[in-house]
């Protein structure tokens, strides 16, 4: 599971060739979530409020590339970039 950012205590993940739609991993503590690129909404798990929040303006800030990121991941050969975190 490549890791692409890392940010107050979460951390952030996707998976090569993963299922649509675009969306990243993460984790924070005990929780986790999968989180949709173009929207910034929770498909599953569950995160605090606190850590939603700060999810949510990251992909914000970063949505391009996280989406060549998406596309990347699902190509022959999957490479992932790091992402600046949130600071």
């Amino acid at each position: 599971m490549p890791e692409i950012s890392r940010f107050y205590g979460l951390i952030i993940y996707m998976y090569p060739k993963d299922h649509l739609p675009p969306h990243l991993h993460v984790k924070y503590g005990d929780d986790w979530a999968e989180v949709s690129i173009v929207t910034g909404e929770i498909i599953a798990g569950k995160l605090p409020k606190r850590a939603v929040r700060l999810v949510e303006d990251w992909i914000e800030l970063h949505q391009p590339e996280l989406l060549a990121n998406w596309e990347q991941t699902n190509s022959e050969n999957p490479t992932f970039k790091k992402i600046d975190p949130l600071y």
